[in-house]
Parts: C-alpha cells; sequence; structure tokens
C-alpha cells in the first residue's frame, strides 16, 4: 500500500527468489556450468587481467533464502580487476534461490544444506552431493588464494547473539587481519547505529566451503554476513560489495569503484537495463512487487538499488528507473539534493522514469522536495485529504492509453491506495502531460473532497529533455490481469526518441 508520508504494508502471499540478471539456463558463459542440464544448472564466471596475481573464489547465494549475496557477486562478476584471477559462483544454490528456501530443493535430508557438504575437517577431501562436488572440483583446479563466501543472518549478531547476521567469520593466514579491518572499516563507516555495525566473529563452520578450501587447499577464507531484518535489500547488496571492493584494494585488485552493477556497454545493447529504487520512503514489499512483474520481460536486467548508487552516478548503466509506492517525500529526503540532481539529468539525458502512487508524487512539480519532471500538480493533499482510502477503484485508458498500455476493456478494476489527483501545473519548462488513463469512480475517505477524483487522470506522461517520465497514481501491480500495463509501460519509456 501507498501513502504520501507513511507506508502502508501488503501480506506477502509467497516469497520468490526475483531474477535480478539475464537468465542463466541454455546459454554457456565465460567460465561455465555447474549440474549442466538438470534443474540445479548455476553459472560460474572468470574474470582474468591477465597479469600475474592471486586468485579470488567469490560465492553467492549458497543458502537459497540470503539474497543479497547472489546479488551482489552477480554484480562483481561485472568489475575490472588490475591483477589476477576472479572466480565468481552467483547463484550456487539455484534451485534454493528460485523457492526462496534455505536448503536445496528435492534432495536427501542430509545433503540439503549446501553449504555443509564440503570436506570436514579430519575426514577425506570429499564432497558430498554432486552440486557440492562440482563446485569443490573447481576450488580444487584453481586453488584460490583467497576464497569469499556471501550470507545473510537473520538479525544483527550484536542485536541477537544467537545470529550471526552482520558479521565477519574468518579463517587464519597472512594478511587476513588487514582484510578484515579494511572491509569492516568500509561497510561500518555506512552504518550510523552502533548495534548494527559488522564484527568479526571465529572460524567458520566445519563442512562450510570457506572452511573447507582454507584446510583443504590453503585458501584463506571467510564469510561475509549481512543481516536481513528490517533492512532493504539494496544496502544488503550494497554492503556486501563494500567489503569485498575493500579486500579487492588490499590485494591490489581493484581497478573500479564499487558501484559497476552491469556490463560494460560494447556495440549495440539488446539488453533492457531497469534500476529499481528500494530504500527509505518505500512500502516493504513495493519493490519487490514490481520486480516479479517487471522481470517477465524479454531480455531484462533488473537491479535493486539506493540512494548511495543513484548519487555516485550508476544511474547511467541503466535505461529505466522505477520509484514505488511508499512516502514520495521520504523517498525524497533520502534521495537528498546530490541524488534529486541525478535523477533528473539523468532523465534530460534520454532516461526512462517509472513513477508509481508515491513515485509519482515525487515526480509530481508544486512540492518544494519533488523533482519537478512532470508538467503536473497534485491536488486535494492539504489536511491530510491525499489519504483518500485504500481499495478497489474503476479507470479508463485512453485512446492512446490503448495503444501504448494495451487494449483494455473500456472500465478496468484497479487497487488505489492513496495515490496523487493530477492536474496541469503549467510550468514554462516542460511540454503538458498527456494523460493515459482517467479515474472514473473515487475514494474520498478522511475529509478528503468528494468528486475531486474523479475524471482525473490515472496514469499520465510526459517529456522532459530527451528523457521519457509516466506516472500511475494506482496500483496495476497488484493485479495480475494490469501486469502488462507495468511492463509496456516500461517497454516504452526505455525506447529512444
Amino acid at each position: 500500500m501507498s501513502t504520501l508520508h507513511g507506508l502502508g504494508i501488503a501480506p506477502i502471499l509467497s516469497f520468490v527468489w526475483a531474477l535480478c540478471s539475464l537468465a542463466l539456463h541454455g546459454a554457456e558463459p565465460e567460465g561455465g556450468l555447474f549440474r549442466k542440464g538438470t534443474e540445479q544448472e548455476t553459472a560460474w564466471y572468470v574474470v582474468n587481467s591477465g597479469k600475474p596475481g592471486p586468485v579470488v573464489m567469490i560465492v553467492g547465494g549458497m543458502h537459497g533464502n540470503e539474497f543479497a549475496g547472489a546479488r551482489a557477486a552477480d554484480q562483481i562478476r561485472h568489475w575490472p580487476i588490475a591483477r589476477g584471477k576472479l572466480l565468481v559462483v552467483p547463484k550456487a544454490n539455484w534451485t534454493g534461490l528460485k523457492a526462496g528456501i534455505r536448503y536445496i530443493p528435492n534432495v536427501d535430508r542430509d545433503l540439503r544444506d549446501l553449504n555443509r557438504n564440503f570436506p570436514k575437517t579430519d575426514e577425506k577431501n570429499e564432497a558430498k552431493g554432486a552440486l557440492a562436488k562440482e563446485i569443490w572440483e573447481l576450488a580444487k583446479q584453481n586453488k584460490p588464494d583467497w576464497l569469499l563466501d556471501l550470507h545473510e543472518g537473520s538479525d544483527f549478531h550484536q542485536i541477537n547473539k544467537k545470529s550471526v547476521g552482520s558479521s565477519i567469520i574468518p579463517t587464519k593466514g597472512k594478511g587476513m587481519d588487514e582484510a578484515v579491518k579494511k572491509a569492516l572499516a568500509a561497510v561500518n563507516a555506512t552504518i550510523e547505529d552502533p548495534k548494527k555495525k559488522l564484527v568479526r566473529l571465529r572460524y567458520p563452520v566445519n563442512g562450510s566451503l570457506a572452511r573447507a578450501a582454507h584446510e583443504k587447499l590453503g585458501a584463506r577464507s571467510m564469510i561475509l554476513e549481512t543481516t536481513i531484518k528490517d533492512q532493504p535489500l539494496s544496502r544488503r547488496i550494497r554492503q556486501h560489495r563494500l567489503m569485498v571492493h575493500a579486500i579487492l584494494e588490499e590485494l591490489d585488485l581493484a581497478k573500479g569503484g564499487i558501484h559497476v552493477l552491469t556490463p560494460s556497454s560494447s556495440g549495440k545493447q539488446t539488453v533492457q537495463r531497469i534500476a529499481i529504487y528500494d530504500a527509505g520512503g518505500t512500502g516493504r514489499t513495493a519493490a519487490h512487487s514490481l520486480e516479479k512483474v517487471l522481470r517477465l520481460m524479454d531480455n531484462v536486467l533488473i537491479r535493486r538499488i539506493g540512494p548511495p548508487e543513484i548519487r555516485s552516478g550508476a544511474l547511467s548503466q541503466f535505461d529505466l528507473v522505477v520509484f514505488p509506492g511508499g512516502s514520495g517525500s521520504r523517498q525524497a529526503a533520502a534521495l537528498e539534493d546530490k541524488g534529486k540532481t541525478e535523477v533528473r539529468e539523468f532523465v534530460q539525458g534520454g532516461g526512462g522514469y517509472l513513477g508509481v502512487c508515491a513515485g509519482s508524487y515525487l515526480a509530481a512539480h508544486n512540492y518544494s522536495w519533488s523533482l519537478k519532471i512532470i508538467d503536473a500538480n497534485t491536488v486535494d493533499t492539504k489536511n491530510g485529504h491525499w489519504r483518500r482510502g485504500e481499495g478497489m477503484v474503476r479507470m479508463e485508458l485512453t485512446p492512446k492509453g490503448r495503444k501504448l498500455l494495451g487494449d483494455f476493456p473500456k472500465l478496468v478494476d484497479v487497487r488505489y491506495a492513496n495515490g496523487p489527483i493530477f492536474a496541469p501545473a503549467g510550468a514554462s519548462d516542460l511540454d503538458d502531460f498527456e494523460p493515459l488513463a482517467y479515474f472514473r469512480t473515487e475514494l474520498a475517505k478522511n475529509g478528503a473532497r468528494v468528486g475531486a477524483m474523479v475524471d482525473t487522470p490515472a496514469i499520465l506522461s510526459g517529456q522532459m529533455g530527451k528523457g521519457r517520465v509516466l506516472c500511475i497514481s494506482p496500483h496495476p501491480e497488484s493485479t495480475k490481469a494490469l501486469h502488462g500495463i507495468v511492463r509496456k509501460a516500461a517497454g516504452w519509456l526505455i525506447e529512444r526518441n
């Protein structure tokens, strides 16, 4: 549910791994495939500098309900390095990630925890289970000098000692103390609450890849743990990137910054690159819901981002930025002036902007905090009247809307949750907006003016410089029959003029 100044929470009916990159199946990446031709098939990658240096193996997604490590590794594999070689396994437990569960689905109980299947202390140098055996064979063949395994805990270790969340769990070896200190310093500099800062813990658990790589292969290994509780996915992914980058810097491997999120562009780009804002001011399930819809587009690469990525200029790596429901004013506060400037310049230069509910408030022209990227003001918002209510209303697409968004029946039922009511702003520096759908019924709770919503734009589009803006007041992503509206809106915004 979306509000202007607060956020509501919709129930999560299922917790499904949201694919954040190109499909891996059926293609041979640079590197190779584990369990090729099976449901467990998952890719591993090689980043080779061509210069002598250490071999670093980076693994994510060992446990399928720990998404941040998998996504971070999938971004890190695009990093250039100054020397040595990276071996990156972004989605080790691919079937677990798809199902959103910790374990490998459909295997015997004693083999279901992938990170307990590697050679144990004082036992044979053999892994258990087909998937662990192939991962271990890759490690044995390449003999990594360092191994970084990216995980997540359920809670902050300093607050709840039963969880290893927000910690680094290293083995021993030359340079380990320095690497851990650098990683902790880098990530903790971004965390204000002392109780949520990361700490160093003791040795990795028996049967884990990190412990086995140290004891059997002589690697300096560590498990990097972020915390799922009360933290957006974009933040947890960033924390993993910060730690890995600090370690690569300590090893003189790092060549670029931490905000390289996508492959470098070369030749004609065929992949549609979408950034979904997932940070302050976003409803708890809002980014997840939109990603579930957008990931079904053809040739799409999706990344969750937050203010640090935006302020760093990372939007230049994308074709479209999506701002979901939540609180427009809080999204603006989280972006700060630098972030808002980056969004405006992204659109001005040809990027697309899709705002849903709160994201539409953010795009509007009339607030001191808004982006002012579309010639539209929100109306009837004083004295709490923006809280018009939550429920189903009816909208009607215009002829242009049906052409762009789908030839839907005359009246469409759509979920509404305190979205903006739009009227022309009359801004001299922007072209007039074009309505793509109108509200034909309304909600008018909490003293909101009756009749103010009927026949006002429910969906509208505009142009800013070379870029396109599309604002959706209600929530078509909440109704499966209307998901096509969101996907077609994204596709139109990505098209170059």
